[in-house]
C-alpha cells in the first residue's frame, strides 16, 4: 500500500498521491486545515477525501483537533451528512474520507443567483431536518455555512465537522479561539462560548437562508469585528427575503437562544407552508415526508409569530394561511411544590437487587437539566431545576421527601440564570437564588428556611466546610459560619480574577489563587477559615486555575496564551510543603474540568476528550475520544470514571484502560430542551450513580454494571 507522503511545503507534499489505500485524484477544494480530493474505492465508490496541509500535521493541537472532526462526522453519519468510509488520523498526513456528493455548495448556487421563494424553503426545510438529526446525536454543528452545505439530487447534506480553523478569523473569544465564522455565528458564541448549544446552530442557519435569499447575510461587513458587533447589538437586515418568510427568520436570528425555534419547528413550517411537495432535481430538495410518532406534534400558532409561555407554540402553516390554534398538554411531569411529591418513579431493574429509577423535575414542561448534590452527612439526595428551589430525594427510590418551588423568575426559577445546585453545609442544604438575590439555608429534613442572607452585592460564594465565604470585587472576604449565618469574620484576600477552593472534608485550610495581570504567574494563599488569617503563600508560573483540593494537595490548571489546557500544576498545601509538580500534556485541550482521586487527575474537554494524568509518574495514562462533543466534569472512584454528556447520556470508563465500558440512553425532551449547554458532574453514592437530563430526569442505575446500562 502506498505510503501518504508528507515532506514539507513543495508542491508535492501538498499533493500527494495516496491517502492510505486510496489514490487521489482531482482537487475538490482547499480550506484553513485541508485540501480536500476526489478519489475511488476498491469497490468503485466515489469518495471525498480531506488531507491535512502540510504545516498543520506536525500540530499536535491540529491533529486533535482533527479527531474530534472524524469523531463527530461518525456519529452524525445518515441522510444528511457525507458519511465516513474511512479515516487515519495517526498517518505522516491525517486524512478522512467521506462519500463523494455529487452536487454543488450552496454558496457555489447563490454566486449564480438566489434561490426563489419555494426552493429557499425547500433546501430549509432539508437543512432543519439535518440539524434536528445532527442535535440528536449530540452534536452541535457551530459552523455551519453556505460553503458547508452541498445541494445533492436527494436534498440538502451538511458537511465539515472541524469545530475551528485556523485561517477563518483573527477574531478572539474569551475562550481564546473562535470557533465558527463570523457572518454566521450566534450572539453566544462571541459572548459566552461556553453555554453554545443547538440553538447557535439555528441563529446559523436563519443566515444560511437569508443569504440563498438575497446574496448577502442578515449582517455584513468586510471586517470580521464589525460583524461581531453586528451579530451581537443590531437588528437583521431582511430586506430581499420573501415577505413570508421574515417572521419565521426573524425568530431564527433572535439574539435570546431561547426563543428561537427548534429545528423540527423550522422544518415543519417550512415544509407545511410549501406549495408543493414534488421532487425539484435542479433545487436538489428533499421528498418531504409524514414526521415520526415520537416528535414533537404541533401545537399552536399565534398570527406567524413563534411566541413562548406556559406551553411551546409551534410554527404551522398552509400555503400563505395560518392554522387555527391548538392547544396540547404536557404529559409524565408533575409540578413539585410544597405539598407534592415528585413523579412516580419508572421503575428500571438492575444487577444485584438494585431498581433504577427516572422522575421529572420541572414545571408545566419547562425541561431543563437539573442539578443534585449528596454528602456531608446528610441523608438523601438534593436538587434543583428551574421552578424548584430545592427537593430532596431519595437515592434508593427516587422518592420525593420535601420540595420547595422557586421563587420569581431566572436562576432557579422559570427563565433565567443558571440553576446551581444546592450546596450541603453545617448540617444544613444552601440553595442560592438570584431571584431574590438572597442564600437561604434549609433544613435537611423539612426544607424549612434556617437562615437567610442576601448576597447580589458580592461578586462570588464559596462554601468551604461549614463556613461560607462572600467575596467582594475588590477582596474583601466576609466569612458566616454555614449553620447559623452568624459572621466570623472578614478580611481582604486577593482582588480582581481570585478564586477560592477547598478540600471537601473542610479541615484542611480554604485556598485563593489569583493570576497577574500579565499572565506570567499566579499568587496561591491558604487562609484559615476559622480566622481568616493567612498561613502562607507561594508565587506559581503561569495563568493557573484552581480545580481540585484534597490529600494535602492544590490542583491547579495551567492555560495557555489561547487560554487552552496544556499541564496540570500540583501544589502541596501542607505548612512547609509547598512542594510544585507539573505535568505537561501532550495536546492541549479546550474548556478543560478536572477532578482528582488518589494521584490521578482526570481532565475533561469540550471537545469530548477524556484524559487520565498520573501525577506522580508525571505522564499521561490514556486518552479517550468519546464522540460527545460535550461533556460534564468528570467523577470517579477507584474503578470507573463517569461524565454525563449534554444529551443526557452518562458514559463509564475503566479507570485503568481508559475504555468506555458502559452508557445510558439519551435522555431529552421531544422538543426545545434536546441538548443541555451546562452540566454538572454526575453524583456517585453507595453503589449507585446519579445522573441528569436536558428533559428535566433525574435518574439512578447500578455503578457495579456499567454494561447493563
Amino acid at each position: 500500500m502506498p505510503p501518504l507522503r508528507s515532506t514539507g511545503q513543495s508542491s508535492e507534499a501538498e499533493h500527494p498521491e495516496y491517502a492510505g489505500q486510496y489514490r487521489l485524484e482531482s482537487c475538490l477544494g482547499t480550506g484553513g486545515m485541508g485540501v480536500v480530493h476526489l478519489a475511488t474505492s476498491a469497490s468503485g465508490l466515489r469518495l471525498a477525501v480531506k488531507v491535512i496541509h502540510g504545516e498543520h500535521a506536525s500540530d499536535p493541537e491540529f491533529r486533535a483537533r482533527f479527531r474530534q472532526e472524524i469523531a463527530a462526522a461518525r456519529r452524525v453519519s445518515g441522510a444528511f451528512t457525507a458519511s465516513v468510509v474511512d479515516a487515519d488520523s495517526q498517518a505522516g498526513r491525517p486524512w478522512m474520507a467521506t462519500l463523494f456528493i455529487d452536487g454543488p455548495t450552496l454558496a457555489e448556487r447563490v454566486k449564480r443567483n438566489p434561490l426563489e421563494s419555494a426552493e429557499l424553503r425547500r433546501v430549509g426545510a432539508g437543512l432543519a431536518e439535518a440539524l434536528r438529526d445532527i442535535h440528536r446525536a449530540g452534536v452541535v454543528h457551530r459552523d455551519l455555512k453556505p460553503s458547508n452545505v452541498l445541494l445533492a439530487p436527494d436534498g440538502p447534506k451538511v458537511i465539515d465537522f472541524g469545530i475551528s480553523r485556523p485561517t477563518d478569523s483573527d477574531l478572539r473569544t474569551e475562550t481564546g479561539k473562535l470557533i465558527g465564522t463570523p457572518p454566521f455565528m450566534a450572539p453566544e458564541q462571541f459572548q459566552r462560548p461556553r453555554e453554545v448549544g443547538p440553538a447557535a446552530d439555528v441563529f446559523a442557519l436563519g443566515s444560511v437562508l437569508v443569504h440563498a435569499a438575497t446574496g448577502r447575510g442578515p449582517f455584513d461587513s468586510d471586517s470580521a469585528y464589525i460583524v461581531a458587533y453586528q451579530v451581537v447589538h443590531d437588528e437583521p437586515d431582511l430586506t430581499g427575503v420573501p415577505a413570508d418568510l421574515v417572521p419565521l427568520l426573524q425568530q431564527c436570528l433572535a439574539k435570546d437562544p431561547d426563543e428561537r425555534p427548534t429545528p423540527y419547528e423550522v422544518m415543519v413550517a417550512l415544509r407545511e407552508s410549501t406549495p408543493s411537495t414534488s421532487y425539484d432535481t435542479q433545487a436538489y430538495i428533499p421528498v418531504p415526508r409524514t414526521p415520526d410518532p415520537s416528535e414533537d406534534a404541533p401545537e399552536a400558532v399565534a398570527g406567524g409569530q413563534l411566541s413562548r409561555r406556559r406551553h411551546r407554540l409551534w410554527w404551522v402553516a398552509a400555503g400563505a394561511a395560518v392554522a387555527a390554534l391548538v392547544t396540547a398538554g404536557i404529559t409524565g411531569v408533575r409540578l413539585l411544590n410544597d405539598d407534592s411529591a415528585a413523579a412516580s418513579p419508572e421503575p428500571v431493574v438492575v444487577s444485584r437487587g438494585f431498581t433504577g429509577w427516572n422522575i421529572s423535575l420541572g414545571k408545566d414542561g419547562e425541561h431543563r437539566t437539573p442539578v443534585c448534590t449528596t454528602g456531608a452527612g446528610l441523608p438523601g439526595l438534593y436538587c434543583a431545576a428551574p421552578g424548584v428551589k430545592a427537593v430532596r430525594l431519595d437515592p434508593e427510590l427516587g422518592k420525593s421527601h420535601w420540595s420547595k418551588p422557586a421563587d420569581g423568575s431566572g436562576g432557579n426559577g422559570r427563565r433565567g440564570g443558571e440553576v446551581r445546585p444546592p450546596v450541603l453545609a453545617g448540617g444544613l442544604v444552601h440553595v442560592v437564588s438570584p431571584n431574590t438575590g438572597r442564600l437561604e439555608a434549609l433544613d435537611p429534613k423539612s426544607g424549612a428556611v434556617r437562615w437567610s442572607a442576601p448576597i447580589s452585592s458580592y461578586a462570588t460564594v464559596r462554601h468551604i466546610g461549614d463556613v461560607v465565604l462572600l467575596v467582594s470585587g475588590d477582596g474583601t472576604v466576609r466569612a458566616v459560619d454555614a449553620a447559623t449565618g452568624d459572621q466570623r469574620w472578614v478580611k481582604r484576600h486577593g482582588g480582581v480574577g481570585t478564586q477560592w477552593v477547598s478540600a471537601s472534608t473542610g479541615k484542611e485550610p480554604a485556598l485563593a489563587a489569583t493570576p497577574a495581570g500579565d499572565g506570567a504567574s499566579t499568587l496561591v494563599i491558604a487562609v484559615d477559615p476559622a480566622t481568616g488569617e493567612q498561613l502562607w503563600e507561594k508565587q506559581l508560573t503561569g495563568t493557573l486555575s484552581p480545580v481540585w483540593a484534597s490529600g494535602g494537595a492544590l490542583y491547579l490548571l495551567s492555560m495557555n496564551a489561547d487560554d487552552s489546557t496544556d499541564a496540570v500544576v500540583r501544589l502541596g498545601t501542607e505548612a512547609g510543603a509547598q512542594s510544585v509538580r507539573r505535568v505537561d500534556l501532550d495536546v492541549p485541550i479546550d474548556q478543560a474540568q478536572a477532578m482528582v482521586v488518589g494521584d490521578v487527575a482526570y481532565l475533561s474537554s469540550a471537545g469530548g476528550a477524556l484524559l487520565a494524568v498520573a501525577m506522580k509518574g508525571g505522564g499521561l495514562l490514556w486518552r479517550l475520544e468519546t464522540l460527545v462533543t460535550h461533556l460534564s466534569r468528570p467523577a470517579a472512584d477507584a474503578n470507573t470514571v463517569y461524565v454525563t454528556a449534554a444529551d443526557g447520556r452518562l458514559l463509564a470508563v475503566d479507570a485503568v484502560r481508559g475504555q468506555l465500558i458502559g452508557q445510558t440512553k439519551p435522555r431529552m425532551a421531544d422538543g426545545r430542551h434536546t441538548f443541555s449547554s451546562v452540566l454538572h458532574a454526575p453524583v456517585i453514592t453507595r453503589g449507585r450513580v446519579l445522573g441528569t437530563a436536558p428533559d428535566g430526569s433525574v435518574f439512578a442505575v447500578d455503578a457495579t454494571s456499567p454494561g447493563r446500562w
